[in-house]
């Protein structure tokens, strides 16, 4: 089965028409997309959009054969020149089944928000998903023994829990190819869209490309470890928590318990819940050693290493001078040692934040200067151990490693 990319971007394309914005100004060359469509065999067309004969000419192919042309948005949009011979397109009820003269197999997918999806199977068994913008599945209904898909098109920018729930469905799995399609001005420019969608286990291709079916497509690894620093407000937790999008199953440990009394900070700790996906499951404790060895859990989210370190420099009594030289510092680095020992250890998909201190201010106080030091300590060995290390500055990702 190929399917060739007519168009990979969103409804209004990219760049999008008349739009000012930084990310449309940088969509020049490869990064330009058309709205998405979907030529699959020369059979089926899934989403008519303008130009759709003229780019099907430029990947060399023809609609001259099509036999179906399949509707996903939830409304049709500006109207579309159907070309001559073409089939009168339209949208299939959720849950019906089409058959072909071809051999092709079409099943029309519930979504969780307006759209359709459609499942295609080629006369070969070959099988593909193709998701609408801003969509996931509503529950699927595969039946039992059903193999997981060979090619998934869906809104990965925008909906990367649509991934998780496929993966936790069975439909998704280590031989799926799966790329991106729907990308618009709110997605990143390359090179941080590779590497995003690397984190999700998929990828984005240029538009005409063709792709077949079945054909194995190796996507990097997740990384095992990653730590993300940063400044306050610089988007670290944001970033942390879109590397594990995909995941069905994620904990997330909150390092920083509750303040009684300080309503400003339940405000925070609610936002933080809010944004989180309704999968993850939240674990206030900073006992993290354990959750480290265990190898057999879902990936990690440790948000945050400073308050960890806060807790452990409150445990030990060494923010005070005389303590800390009398023992409290060796207290301190040997916790600090097992930690770092733990993280190196694990077999456990885990992201890890911290904070970035210290940058030029010195603290008035020996016991802020006492903090700044330790914590710039076990930043660096923490990102000695981590195979992926991310600074953000401004709600940016630069990749220190």
């Amino acid at each position: 089965m190929e399917a060739t990319l007519l168009g990979t971007g969103g409804p209004a394309g990219l760049p999008v028409p008349d739009c000012p914005c930084a990310a449309c100004a940088l969509a020049t060359g490869d990064g330009g997309r058309a709205p998405s469509a979907v030529l699959v065999d020369d059979v089926v067309l899934l989403d008519l959009t303008p130009g759709a004969a003229l780019a099907a000419a430029r990947a060399g192919h023809s609609l001259a054969g099509l036999r179906l042309v399949l509707l996903s948005h939830p409304h049709d949009g500006p109207a579309v020149e159907i070309p001559a011979g073409l089939p009168a397109p339209a949208r299939v009820p959720d849950g019906q089944r089409l058959t072909l003269i071809t051999g092709h197999k079409v099943r029309a997918l519930a979504m969780d928000a307006p759209g359709t999806g459609y499942g295609v199977e080629s006369p070969a068994g070959l099988r593909l998903l193709y998701l609408p913008p801003g969509c996931a599945p509503a529950g699927l209904a595969e039946g039992p023994g059903e193999p997981p898909y060979d090619l998934v098109l869906l809104d990965a920018v925008g909906r990367p829990d649509a991934l998780a729930r496929l993966r936790a469905a069975g439909a998704v799995t280590g031989t799926t190819d799966v790329v991106a399609l729907h990308i618009g001005h709110d997605a990143p420019p390359q090179p941080e869209l590779g590497r995003r969608l690397a984190a999700y286990g998929a990828r984005a291709v240029p538009d005409g490309t063709t792709l077949v079916a079945g054909d194995y497509h190796e996507v990097p690894d997740v990384p095992r470890r990653t730590l993300v620093t940063g400044g306050a407000r610089s988007g670290k937790s944001a970033e942390a928590e879109r590397r594990l999008g995909a995941f069905p199953e994620v904990v997330y440990v909150a390092t920083g318990g509750t303040r009684e009394g300080d309503a400003e900070w339940a405000d925070r700790v609610a936002r933080h819940r809010e944004r989180r996906p309704a999968g993850w499951r939240t674990l206030e404790t900073r006992d993290l050693v354990p959750l480290l060895a265990d190898a057999g859990g879902p990936p990690l989210l440790i948000d945050c290493l400073a308050l960890w370190l806060t807790h452990v420099l409150d445990e030990e009594g060494a923010w005070d001078d005389a303590t800390w030289r009398g023992g409290a510092a060796r207290r301190v680095r040997t916790r600090v040692d097992e930690l770092v020992t733990a993280w190196r250890a694990t077999r456990r998909t885990a992201v890890a934040v911290t904070n970035e201190v210290g940058a030029g201010v010195v603290p008035a106080t020996s016991s802020g200067r006492r903090f700044r030091d330790e914590l710039g300590l076990l930043n660096a060995a923490v990102a000695a151990e981590s195979e992926h290390v991310l600074l953000t500055v401004s709600g940016l990702p630069l990749p220190l490693r």
